[in-house]
């Protein structure tokens, strides 16, 4: 590991930026490339940063020339055209492509579970994991038929104390500190994953390189097993409050918060089960360290930090208001 040479495309995000700290730490010679709009995930001491679009072809090509990696790690892909320019631009440059991937790509409801990484794929009505499974599916095509030297990554939820992993986000604490109700979708009871970066980052580490995971998928998740209500409940404690929840069917919060319909009737509301022996098998000794009460506390302590973190939506406050006087009817 110390010492390879690899590339990340994109290195400010919560995946990519963990990922950074950890590749360092590990004597990986790490170049990112980014376009230097934030500063929330500065990139370690020890990184080359290459200020590019990775869009656009002559951005790159004067950003890095025709330079060769042991690995490039795509955190940012999102069409098959995205995959396809890669594939043209690093073939014969990189002995691993690594392409950063989604648990939501992982048929909803699971035909069987756990979850394993040869387990049905499909599209699940929603865009983002219909793009994901679009690259999937190009980056199989080139590693079959042009030895192109892969490796999917399936993230499933992660998150780092920057990130509330709930979709009401800040504005569930805040009603709660304001003694009102959250609404949760179902009964609470479906299972989830969450995972923080850093563990993810040790997972995605130890596949840098490791000849063993070109031309396979695979998962990074964690084993904690998790309801929606407990995860409402650990982000409750950790900040101080007493929580009141109205569950509510996600058809319902989908009628009047539009945006989150599809996300939870088409994934949130299955649960799921993820068997992670595959990584155990190719990363000897990764297993995550955080568990997600110790998450939960993280990420209290960074929002109540600085009240400008603190942001709530008055839109999305308003309709829990209806949903839970619609339940209170």
């Amino acid at each position: 590991m110390s010492g390879i040479r690899v590339l990340f495309l994109g290195g400010t995000g919560v995946l990519s930026a963990a990922c950074a700290q950890e590749a360092v730490a590990a004597g990986v010679d790490l170049t990112v490339v980014t376009r230097g709009r934030t500063t929330l995930r500065p990139v370690p001491e020890g990184v080359r940063v290459v200020h590019a679009d990775v869009h656009d072809d002559a951005s790159m090509r004067g950003a890095l020339g025709d330079e060769t990696f042991d690995a490039v790690v795509n955190f940012i892909g999102y069409t098959p055209e995205d995959i396809r320019t890669d594939v043209a631009r690093y073939a014969g440059r990189t002995g691993q492509y690594v392409f950063i991937s989604t648990g939501s790509v992982y048929a909803r409801p699971a035909p069987s579970l756990p979850i394993v990484e040869s387990s049905a794929r499909r599209n699940n009505g929603f865009e983002y994991p219909t793009q994901k499974l679009r690259c999937e599916e190009a980056l199989e095509q080139a590693y079959r038929y042009e030895a192109f030297p892969m490796t999917i990554v399936r993230a499933a939820h992660v998150y780092d104390e920057t990130v509330l992993p709930i979709l009401a986000g800040w504005t569930a604490i805040a009603r709660w500190r304001e003694g009102r109700p959250v609404v949760v979708h179902g009964d609470g009871t479906s299972l989830w994953n969450l995972l923080h970066a850093r563990d993810f980052a040790r997972g995605l580490t130890g596949l840098l390189g490791n000849r063993h995971a070109v031309g396979q998928s695979v998962h990074i998740t964690s084993d904690e097993l998790l309801t929606w209500d407990e995860i409402h409940f650990s982000l409750a404690r950790a900040a101080g409050v007493a929580p009141e929840i109205v569950h509510r069917s996600s058809e319902d919060i989908g009628r009047e918060i539009a945006w989150m319909g599809p996300v939870l009737q088409e994934d949130f509301r299955h649960s799921v089960i993820y068997d992670n022996s595959m990584i155990k098998r190719l990363v000897p000794g990764f297993l995550p360290q955080v568990p997600f009460e110790q998450g939960a506390r993280e990420i209290l302590s960074w929002f109540d930090r600085e009240a400008a973190r603190r942001r709530t939506d008055p839109e999305l406050d308003a309709a829990f208001d209806r949903l839970v006087g619609d339940r209170h009817g």
